[in-house]
């Protein structure tokens, strides 16, 4: 039977070899995340989501809702229309379309429609996020692409509701026209927010100029 180290030190005295433990190797020992791993990682996940914005924009406007145009007689959806709509055409795109027309375009914004404002929206802010520091201009800004998803998430609702409806009311068609012509608004002015975030952060991180320094000295 093998003795104890206490054991082995009894017997022999100072001349007692006692095993030495070593606890192993730590695992991976550099798991430090620096700021410029974690820079990084933002933008890819920036990259990724203004491609993705990109896409479900082409996706919604310029592909499915044009193709919808083939079953309401040439009549445009009513979220391709920037100034909004009126009530004769809404008649209109209502007599035009079937139950199944309106169905897939229902399908649509719970879709797609839904998808590009989201992520739309989630891609600004990480944006701003990343190239303003200001925390006061920051949340202005931050306030434009938040009121565009929630603008036109309930912009696709009114429509749903407006084109579904037994009978046509005008203040649905006030509403949904709205809506629709502010979600344009917010759009626009989200891309502006977005290109002025880029420019603050480009020349915060630009090095001050040589003159600069020996003014200051």
């Amino acid at each position: 039977m093998a003795k104890t180290p206490a054991q082995r030190i009894k017997k022999h005295g100072a001349n007692a070899a006692v095993p030495q433990h070593r606890l192993p190797p730590v695992i991976n020992p550099s798991t430090t995340r620096t700021p410029q791993k974690a820079q990084n990682n933002s933008n890819l996940i920036l990259i990724a989501g203004v491609v993705a914005s990109l896409f479900l924009f082409w996706y919604v406007h310029l592909l499915t809702l044009n193709q919808l145009t083939q079953l309401s007689g040439g009549l445009a959806m009513p979220d391709s229309l920037l100034g909004g709509f009126d009530q004769a055409h809404v008649e209109q795109l209502r007599t035009a379309m079937d139950g199944d027309a309106r169905g897939q375009l229902n399908y649509i914004h719970k879709t797609a429609g839904t998808l590009f404002p989201l992520i739309f929206g989630f891609s600004w802010l990480l944006l701003i996020g990343t190239n303003v520091a200001r925390k006061p201009l920051r949340w202005a800004l931050w306030a434009i692409p938040l009121l565009f998803a929630a603008v036109r998430l309930w912009g696709n609702s009114a429509i749903d509701t407006m084109m579904s409806a037994d009978a046509l009311d005008a203040g649905q068609v006030a509403l949904a026209s709205g809506l629709t012509a502010a979600g344009w608004v917010l759009l626009v002015l989200s891309l502006v927010a977005g290109g002025a975030a880029v420019f603050l952060g480009r020349r915060s991180a630009s090095p001050p100029s040589p003159t600069a320094g020996h003014a200051q000295s």
